[in-house]
């Protein structure tokens, strides 16, 4: 592409691989960052994406229940989720981070999963130093489809974990898995 042009929608579509869901479920024993609570919310980053989730009020164990969608054209780009604390008149506190790697998630989509009847693990991803992860994560068919629960611990900070769940999207026209 020259210098200076704008990508058109069909590049845009054809680098796309398709949507990731990031099903933001609830906070766990999050850190208290104000007097007795925090008013939580999740920032979640992929590349240049930066998407978040509503502020809960007073609350160190949140339930959000919220979908946050990615575009993905680069597997290889780890997902980045961030917890802060909303203040009124002073910068958002950070109350700890986590990163993921949805290459697995990816691979498991390569499979034909139509061939597999629903609960079935398709991978099981362990806890370890390269990850977030603090219990077990297993990618699982559900009607065809992969879906992965996740339970992050965040760095960085006295306590607290965030549980997800991603799903996929295809979109028509785009390159695909």
């Amino acid at each position: 592409m020259a210098e200076g042009t704008q990508p058109t929608k069909a590049s845009l579509m054809e680098s796309l691989l398709g949507l990731l869901r990031i099903h933001v479920k609830r906070g766990v024993n999050l850190a208290v960052r104000d007097v007795n609570s925090s008013d939580p919310y999740v920032v979640v980053k992929m590349g240049s994406q930066r998407l978040k989730t509503r502020v809960i009020k007073k609350d160190v164990n949140p339930e959000w229940k919220e979908d946050l969608t990615l575009s993905v054209s680069d597997p290889s780009l780890s997902v980045k989720l961030t917890v802060y604390d909303h203040d009124t008149f002073t910068k958002d506190d950070k109350m700890g981070e986590a990163e993921f790697d949805i290459r697995p998630f990816i691979d498991a989509l390569k499979m034909d999963l139509h061939c597999f009847p629903n609960g079935t693990v398709v991978t099981r991803i362990q806890p370890g130093r390269d990850n977030c992860l603090s219990e077990e994560s297993c990618i699982v068919c559900n009607q065809g489809k992969a879906v992965q629960d996740m339970c992050l611990r965040l760095r960085n900070v006295e306590c607290g974990e965030v549980e997800i769940q991603l799903q996929w999207i295809d979109l028509p026209g785009c390159k695909g898995i």
